[in-house]
């Protein structure tokens, strides 16, 4: 599918010695390398070879640059992941337009979650994480100018100032491929240990701007992961920075309940769409006409104002 056939001890840019695989992605691999010039690790994101990714992978690199120049002048900027290389590459399956180099952190917030998946994380935690996530987004959005499009447990990675809290987060990267990393106070005791004293230690980042945009210039009209997509985008208006907010709010309910707040699935007569939309009116209420037929494509979704066009019965909860 154009992804480079990565091997291990293979080295890139004569710099950046590959250790093993981290994730693996539509878009791109990651790989742990060993940065051979500092005598340090990092994290280095091949993109894949296809044609129509040198664009957007352009727009990533200018995105990330943006970040790390506007680093300087704000400390809020410690909350979204460093970008500390960028290069070209030729593979097996063609020019790689970009490959990026990133800091080493550890796994994804999804990675923790999967441990406390029946009553949710601390409540202390989730409220600390969702700060950081917070100032992160004001830092993108007031400095940067950036939407960042994507906010998700998969997109925000842990990480520890401590350096043996940050060892015990990268044996947990894998945790994905094994079932023996537990946290003692989710009921496991197995394999690499995270005591729940060091858990408000774990601060968060938040990662991956590959779906991002500038706030002044959106790069597509359907942005988000289905579950954390915002109502303006489902319904095809126009969206801004508060469409990371309502990923966010998504995000809190899911950290604080271990469920997701919206989970919509098709039906035989509706689509993932139409069941989004339902579950919103079904929680929030009744969608203002103002912003139900605020555009050409309304009768989509609606009947009339306030009228599902696919679903009629709806479940308030």
């Amino acid at each position: 599918g154009g992804h480079h056939p990565v091997q291990e001890g293979e080295v890139f840019n004569t710099r950046y010695q590959a250790l093993r695989e981290l994730g693996c992605g539509a878009f791109a691999t990651v790989w742990l390398c060993q940065d051979v010039r500092r005598k340090n690790q990092v994290a280095v994101k091949v993109l894949k070879s296809r044609e129509g990714f040198a664009e957007t992978a352009q727009d990533e690199v200018a995105l990330l640059r943006c970040v790390n120049c506007m680093k300087k002048k704000d400390r809020a900027g410690e909350n979204i992941i460093s970008l500390l290389d960028d290069f070209r590459m030729i593979g097996e399956n063609g020019f790689h337009n970009v490959c990026l180099v990133f800091e080493v952190l550890g796994p994804s917030l999804r990675c923790l979650m999967g441990n406390y998946t029946a009553q949710g994380l601390p409540l202390p935690f989730v409220k600390k994480s969702l700060q950081q996530v917070l100032a992160g987004l004001h830092f993108l959005h007031e400095h940067c100018r950036i939407i960042h499009a994507d906010i998700k447990p998969e997109n925000l990675l842990l990480y520890g100032r401590d350096k043996s809290l940050q060892r015990l987060l990268m044996d947990m990267l894998d945790c994905g491929q094994r079932t023996d990393v537990k946290l003692k106070g989710a009921g496991g005791d197995l394999g690499n240990q995270l005591e729940e004293s060091d858990l408000m230690s774990i601060e968060v980042k938040i990662a991956d701007l590959g779906s991002a945009c500038w706030t002044y210039k959106p790069f597509s009209k359907e942005i988000q992961t289905q579950p954390y997509r915002a109502l303006e985008v489902l319904l095809g208006l126009d969206y801004g920075t508060p469409a990371d907010i309502w990923s966010t709010a998504c995000l809190a309910f899911e950290m604080a309940t271990g469920e997701c707040l919206f989970d919509p699935q098709p039906g035989k007569y509706f689509s993932r769409d139409d069941d989004h939309v339902a579950r919103i009116i079904e929680l929030l209420g009744r969608i203002p006409p103002q912003i139900a037929f605020s555009w050409n494509k309304s009768t989509k979704f609606f009947s009339r104002p306030g009228a599902l066009l696919r679903l009629s019965r709806l479940r308030p909860r």
